[in-house]
């Protein structure tokens, strides 16, 4: 078997809290060869009766800080090679069927990695790190030796990752703004964002190349069948079978989740002019009244609305009112204004525009 395309270590006092990395498609993954996984148990490296591994903060104050002296020779014997104890898959995966990549015949995507990788790269699960996003896990699901050193109570002695600077890339990264006991779970968490990522874990690539963060934006709602369930329909647009309009429906829909959940997102996100008519257009209704309507020529009134910033208007003509319904991202006013100025000079009377 080939030598696979990522391996992990993880250092920690809970070697145990590891085991979910052996199920479903990460155990698939080290099955397959593609991942390995090595668990180090941090007291292998202490000393003493007690195999104490941490000690008071210096300058007083509460909880324990985990002792340099224990963390630096195991990372060094991390960096060097020293194996750990090899997760396997929790369960037998079926590798007999064919699968969405494989029929297709679609190459491999692999994403851009961006780093030199000469030195392993060593990630530090901690509150104070920089925040995890999807474009990390892009860029390190190219990496070929990731080591996670997994730091309890008060943390690790920071002088650890200045000495580790000289074997290893050091990343302090936290995921979220909120506190865990420990750095196990935040490994559980990377190592899957990350894993999956690789060429072959997902039968589909395209299935995490439409994922959330993925545009910088969040993924919009999914549907099934059945069409109708407990009286609630899936959108008619699902089922249509244009696929353009498909994918239009989808995107004005991951664009407004990301506005009402991550509004933040959308200020570091670039976005055409149409998602910005996503964003803003709303259906409304013009009322107006004109003079002389025979000169009105709806055709002509359609075309010049369209340039203006309507949607697909529908104009109807009844005596000296005229109704334009359609889709526009123009503030009411200037909606209004913008079928005055459409008209043929002269036969604006007065109006106004309404959201419906």
């Amino acid at each position: 078997m080939s030598s696979p395309q990522l391996r992990l270590d993880v250092v920690t006092i809970f070697p145990e809290y590891l085991d979910p990395l052996r199920h479903a498609l990460l155990g698939k993954a080290i099955e397959q060869g593609i991942l390995s996984v090595g668990v180090h148990d941090l007291r292998d490296w202490a000393t003493g009766n007690h195999k104490s591994v941490d000690a008071p903060p210096l300058g007083g104050g509460p909880g324990m800080v985990m002792k340099p002296e224990v963390w630096g020779p195991a990372l060094d014997d991390v960096a060097e090679g020293r194996p750990g104890t090899s997760l396997d898959t929790a369960a037998a995966h079926r590798n007999d069927k064919l699968r969405h990549d494989d029929v297709h015949e679609v190459a491999p995507r692999p994403y851009n990695g961006g780093e030199d990788s000469t030195k392993p790269l060593l990630l530090v699960p901690t509150p104070a790190g920089k925040p995890f996003t999807q474009k990390d896990a892009q860029a390190w699901s190219r990496e070929e030796h990731i080591v996670f050193a997994c730091g309890r109570y008060e943390g690790i002695d920071q002088r650890v990752f200045e000495d580790a600077a000289h074997r290893y890339r050091v990343r302090e990264v936290s995921i979220g703004d909120y506190v865990l006991i420990g750095g196990e779970v935040a490994v559980l968490v990377i190592a899957e964002a990350v894993t999956r990522l690789i060429p072959g874990v997902l039968g589909n690539t395209e299935s995490h190349e439409d994922d959330s963060f993925s545009d910088g934006l969040l993924e919009g709602p999914s549907y099934t069948k059945p069409r109708v369930w407990r009286g609630l329909e899936a959108p008619a647009v699902l089922t249509s079978g244009d696929h353009a309009k498909v994918e239009a429906w989808r995107r004005e829909q991951s664009l407004k989740r990301t506005r009402e959940v991550r509004p933040e997102l959308l200020e570091q996100t670039p976005l055409s002019e149409g998602d910005r008519f996503m964003l803003d257009a709303r259906d409304v209704v013009s009322t107006v009244e004109v003079d002389g309507a025979a000169r009105v020529v709806v055709k002509q009134l359609r075309r010049a609305l369209k340039k203006a910033g309507y949607r697909d208007p529908e104009i109807t003509l009844e005596g000296t009112r005229l109704t334009v319904t359609g889709r526009t991202a123009l503030p009411l006013d200037e909606a209004t204004r913008a079928v005055e100025k459409a008209l043929p000079p002269g036969t604006y009377q007065s109006g106004g525009t309404v959201e419906v």
